[in-house]
């Protein structure tokens, strides 16, 4: 097979629309096309139909648009190519897709838009589309959002049926058979006499055919994998061992790296006394990088030893050096010319606030700065050579991480090569190319070999961009047993705006992040007003799992049950009552009839309740707890989330299961604080979340009758926090007003 050079049409899926008797994709060129990127990096053997399914003699490969970061994103993308290829499961190889506008993603940028995900309306329609039409327009390739699924749904399952009707047309072309004559099973063409033909040997032909301008895609009905529980691609690799990751990463010639950069982010380097660690045993070489020093050793742990002996001094932080102080700054946010956001404000929450009289209550809520954590430490491989880089990470955002890579070494990005790999853990770190810079820098001080960065876990932890720190406070009223006026501000630092100078951007106008996951939940109170105060930055923040969300859910929740409580109304029942939303309601009703909503429960034991809307997923918790002699134990979780459609139930549960315990596990237990502007939790001993044996059983039920297909991987951590508190209200009567809870709870 030969490398396919005439592919003008490979400029792939631009549009899609659903018409009547089955849903077809369309194809539209348009005055941007972009062009197939694996054409660029073909063998002489190799052919590709698309962006994302290469073959060659030894078999077909799937490419996948999205970073694995654990949560399963390698098998749900090849799934819906072989769905729609005719692939037998297992049968393929998985890659990832090079750093390309070809793999952009459609479906994060519309979550960043002020339109509620649960507004269908015509302009929040259309603030969506401008939002898919600008990431197109500039190529932002990243995973992120809990958007993997929704941007590949339709996208991947056309690559696999275009490739499939290409390899058709070319099987007709061989035997003389008409197209409509000929079938697909495992991938191969079948002839009415029962010859297999292989798509391996079709390739070639195939990538020489236009591909269709339209192509019919299966009803769900005859799915062979999705909506079924196949096994991870990836599960034995990472079972055995033998899944490489970017610190298992071995090559010859290599030399190993770790830095010391100022803990005090965004400090300089006054100076260092690097003698010790110049001659300490296995040193090649001490370099000066950007804030701090690298070491170059002949092996990690000796780069780590020596690291320990620079006796660095360091300049002072940009912003306050203890928490008590950026939480006074924060608690001064709350004032006009602080406001950043006022998109939910029915009704006229002043005049009921005023009218309320006795019935007003209020309550302040605060959150801690959290770290990512990643079990994987920061890591990186890089090589420079005769002007070129080549660089072997786990990434969230190839092509950015590409061109900050170049820009670092003054190199055209032309001149970069990204092999992208698994990642061992991000929860958003890998969104950051920190790391990467610093590797670059330690390779163009010592060229022509590997060097392979690996960060300290103290690195990882005291340089980290972490969740922002937040206050909530809330005003509301009741009236003859109902909430009657909800007021919500939120203050916190902005974290879009953050991450995006971090990469030479302005983000002009409101901050979403401040206030997701409050402003946009959907309920119908007479007088509902939130307000988002835009905090200066103080400690640079960055996007953490579930992002706002996860600060808000707790807020908004944990106040709304609050206000319920205090009109003598039952938390779930109300909250179905104010619901003015289909799919949430829903879910309100699904885990009140899981967890048996409303039966006796007994003394010193309680339920708590939560819903949030996030990503475009309404998820519904409700936590019960048991007050024992040895403190608050969590016995059961029930979770209902509306997806519209779970394409791999196995993995589904999964990542409910797991984002449960972040969420529980981080409100628990874990805080970021600052001392002298240095975070002071250096490793997982000061860093804790949920123990094994405090994991209580998750039961799990998916909604699939929403509009349209949602990711999972972020929305159930947000109402994971304040179903707790509200179930420790529940159980003993007192509310958890400030996180981590362990500040004021004692957990069995």
């Amino acid at each position: 097979m030969g490398k396919v050079k005439t592919i003008a049409r490979r400029t792939f899926l631009i549009g899609s629309a659903a018409v009547a008797g089955g849903l077809v994709v369309g194809w539209a060129l348009v005055k941007w096309p972009l062009r197939n990127p694996l054409l660029d990096v073909l063998d002489d053997d190799d052919a590709t139909l698309n962006p994302y399914v290469k073959i060659d003699p030894n078999g077909i490969t799937i490419i996948t648009p999205r970073a694995d970061v654990g949560q399963g994103a390698y098998s749900v993308q090849a799934m819906l190519v072989a769905e729609e290829l005719d692939l037998e499961w297992g049968s393929f190889a998985v890659e990832p897709g090079p750093p390309s506008k070809a793999y952009f993603n459609e479906a994060v940028l519309p979550e960043g838009m002020p339109f509620a995900s649960i507004n269908d309306g015509f302009v929040a329609r259309q603030g969506r589309a401008l939002g898919g039409a600008i990431s197109k327009l500039i190529g932002l390739q990243i995973t992120g959002g809990s958007s993997t699924v929704p941007d590949a749904y339709e996208k991947l399952r056309a690559a696999g049926a275009v490739a499939r009707l290409m390899l058709l047309e070319a099987a007709s072309r061989r035997t003389g058979v008409p197209v409509d004559q000929l079938k697909t099973e495992n991938g191969h063409v079948v002839t009415p006499t029962g010859e297999r033909i292989p798509y391996t040997l079709l390739a070639a032909e195939a990538a020489q055919i236009d591909p269709p301008s339209s192509v019919q895609l299966r009803d769900p009905a005859q799915w062979k994998f999705l909506g079924k529980p196949m096994q991870r691609l990836d599960i034995v690799a990472k079972s055995t061992g033998t899944a490489q990751y970017g610190i298992d990463l071995r090559m010859p010639g290599m030399v190993y790296a770790t830095v010391r950069t100022n803990p005090r982010l965004g400090g300089s380097m006054i100076s260092v006394d690097d003698s010790a660690a110049k001659s300490a045993r296995g040193v090649i070489k001490v370099v000066p990088i950007t804030n701090g020093v690298g070491i170059i050793a002949d092996n990690t742990w000796r780069a780590f030893r020596a690291a320990a002996l620079l006796q660095p001094q360091w300049g002072d932080a940009p912003y306050p050096k203890t928490s008590a102080e950026m939480f006074r700054i924060v608690g001064e946010s709350f004032t006009d010319d602080r406001r950043d956001s006022r998109f939910r404000n029915d009704g006229d929450i002043e005049e009921a606030l005023a009218a309320g009289g006795a019935s007003v209550h209020s309550a302040e809520y605060k959150l801690p700065y959290l770290a990512h954590a990643p079990l994987e430490p920061m890591t990186a491989v890089v090589k420079f050579t005769g002007g070129k880089l080549e660089i072997w990470t786990a990434t969230q955002i190839p092509r950015f991480l590409v061109q900050w890579a170049a820009k670092t070494a003054d190199i055209d990005e032309d001149n970069v090569t990204l092999h992208a790999l698994i990642a061992g853990g991000s929860f958003g770190r890998r969104l950051e190319d920190d790391y990467v810079r610093q590797a670059v820098q330690l390779a163009m001080a010592h060229p022509d070999v590997p060097i392979k960065l690996t960060w300290t876990r103290e690195e990882d932890f005291t340089h980290d961009f972490p969740r922002p720190l937040a206050m909530g406070r809330g005003r509301g009223v009741v009236q003859d047993g109902r909430v009657d006026a909800f007021d919500l501000g939120i203050a916190a630092p902005a974290t879009t705006a953050s991450q995006m100078s971090r990469i030479g951007l302005s983000t002009p106008g409101p901050d979403i992040s401040i206030v997701a996951g409050a402003w946009d939940q959907p309920y119908a109170i007479p007088h509902y007003r939130v307000t988002g105060y835009r905090v200066p930055e103080l400690v640079p923040v960055s996007s953490w799992r579930s992002v706002g969300a996860s600060i808000n859910g707790f807020l908004h929740e944990s106040f709304l049950d609050e206000l319920i409580h205090a009109a003598g109304a039952d938390p779930l029942r109300e909250r179905i009552r104010l619901c003015m939303h289909e799919p949430s309601r829903r879910v309100l009703e699904a885990v009140a009839e899981m967890s048996g909503w409303g039966s006796p429960m007994g003394t010193g034991r309680g339920r708590g309740v939560a819903l949030t809307v996030s990503f475009g997923v309404p998820v519904a918790e409700v936590v019960e707890v048991t007050d024992t002699p040895d403190g608050i134990r969590i016995d059961r979780v029930f979770v209902a989330a509306e997806v519209g459609r779970v394409l791999d139930p196995v993995n589904f549960e999964n990542q409910v299961q797991g984002a449960v315990i972040w969420g529980l596990g981080h409100a628990m237990h874990a805080e970021i604080t600052y001392a002298d502007g240095v975070a002071e939790q250096t490793n997982f001993h000061l860093f804790e979340t949920m123990r094994l044996k405090q994991v209580p059983e998750i039961v799990v039920r998916a909604l699939e009758a929403g509009p349209a297909v949602r990711g999972i991987g972020e929305p159930p951590v947000p109402p994971a926090a304040p179903a707790l508190a509200n179930a420790i209200f529940a159980a003993t009567g007192a509310r958890v007003r400030e996180l981590p809870m362990r500040k004021s709870v004692r957990f069995a």
